[in-house]
């Protein structure tokens, strides 16, 4: 596609999709498979995809975690994190793969091996009409292997979305 039409394409789409957005803070408590505490604070945009299918929409999130511990295990961890959302009355679940960026490349006793690292990403949840959405979340990260060592970890959360 010549660069002439991508552009206008891409507005448009940005536009379309803008028009059906929802946006929030978000707050998440967790711990990882160590152990270890965590404190997710963030923002969403929720796009409607309902005109592609009725139960469908598009989350994006963008935040840092805060991980608990001392001067020496302490990390904090900046994230994008798209996800589709299937939707059943008031229930629904999400999955996506995400990025983050660590600013140690050390958590509990594991070696990211880089500061880059995949979020891979599921979710189970309930929309509370004005109160916002109840989700438990299950988040895997790893380098994918693009650095050695690659000692990955889990993050299990309890998640809300205030209704904005």
């Amino acid at each position: 596609m010549p660069t002439s039409l991508a552009r206008p394409l891409a507005c448009c789409l940005l536009m379309g999709l803008a028009s059906t957005a929802t946006a929030g803070p978000t707050l998440g408590l967790g711990s990882t498979s160590e152990g270890t505490g965590a404190l997710d604070l963030g923002y969403d945009w929720t796009f409607d995809l309902s005109r592609y299918h009725p139960s469908l929409d598009l989350r994006l999130g963008t935040g840092v975690i805060l991980f608990e511990g001392d001067d020496r295990s302490a990390n904090q961890a900046f994230y994008l994190r798209p996800a589709l959302r299937y939707s059943w009355d008031h229930v629904f679940v999400e999955g996506g793969i995400g990025a983050s960026a660590f600013i140690d490349t050390h958590i509990e006793d594991r070696d990211l091996g880089s500061s880059f690292q995949f979020e891979d990403r599921l979710a189970l949840g309930l929309r509370m009409g004005p109160y916002g959405d109840l989700s438990i979340s299950a988040t895997h990260y790893s380098n994918a292997s693009i650095k050695e060592p690659n000692d990955g970890f889990e993050l299990y959360a309890l998640n809300w979305r205030l209704a904005y």
